[in-house]
């Protein structure tokens, strides 16, 4: 999914971002609502979101979020896309739609 495409979704509130990066990465910044999920609860993940939902999947540059999105997609999801550029390039076009914990 193009970056702008995901932000539309973000500003609009209808797509759940799942953020793939590691702890301390995404405590250093992430983009606001997303959730992280890794291998200890995505199990809990899968459960709690609506399987019609529009999920994007966030990495650091958009590749390893391309994997993680087709497996999510495999498990039933029928609307799961990995945004391009990760947030990398998310942190670089919205500098300000960044939270830091």
């Amino acid at each position: 999914m193009e970056l702008n495409t995901a932000a539309e979704h973000w500003q609009a509130g209808d797509a759940v971002f799942a953020d793939i990066r590691d702890p301390q990465s995404f405590a250093m910044g992430h983009i606001p609502g997303a959730q992280r999920i890794d291998n200890s609860n995505l199990g809990v993940f899968l459960e709690s979101v609506d399987k019609n939902a529009p999920i994007i999947v966030v990495c650091y540059h958009g590749i390893s979020s391309q994997g993680a999105a087709e497996y999510i997609a495999a498990q039933g999801f029928t609307n799961v896309s990995s945004m391009n550029g990760g947030f990398t390039a998310w942190s670089m076009s919205y500098p300000e739609h960044v939270n830091k914990e």
